[in-house]
């Protein structure tokens, strides 16, 4: 896929905003929410869920790919992060190379007045090679 449609953005901005709302993060009190687009059209979200022992907790991004993973999907061509307001909020290393593990191509993310689409590429420029990489 070289593109990802505006409209397509918006909506799973919203997505991510809706699961943003269920996030569990008694310590940092910075809810996230994501959404996922599955190769197959189906939408998956997440949010973070945090723990007492820090390392533990997970990122949004990583929970609505695992849930996609967990439901039969091996590529994932869109991922949408919302954080706090209409500020953007990139998702972090791990979750890049995550992304990056099921083919995300394009991260979409808040900016004001509406939604900045990044290519995976861009943020991950050089991520860790997948086994079907090695052939």
């Amino acid at each position: 896929m070289t593109a990802l449609d505006r409209a397509t953005a918006r909506e799973l901005l919203r997505a991510a905003q809706q699961a943003r709302r269920l996030a569990y993060a008694p310590y940092s009190r910075f809810q996230v929410g994501a959404a996922v687009l599955a190769d197959d059209g189906r939408v998956f979200t997440g949010c973070n869920v945090e723990c007492g022992s820090y390392g533990l907790s997970h990122c949004a991004e990583r929970v609505a790919i695992h849930k996609a993973v967990s439901e039969g999907v091996r590529r994932v061509v869109a991922v949408a992060v919302a954080g706090p307001g209409r500020r953007e909020l990139t998702p972090c290393g791990a979750c890049r190379q995550v992304m990056a593990e099921f083919g995300t191509s394009f991260v979409v993310v808040p900016r004001a007045g509406g939604v900045r689409v990044y290519a995976l590429k861009d943020l991950l420029p050089r991520a860790f090679l997948r086994p079907q990489d090695y052939r």
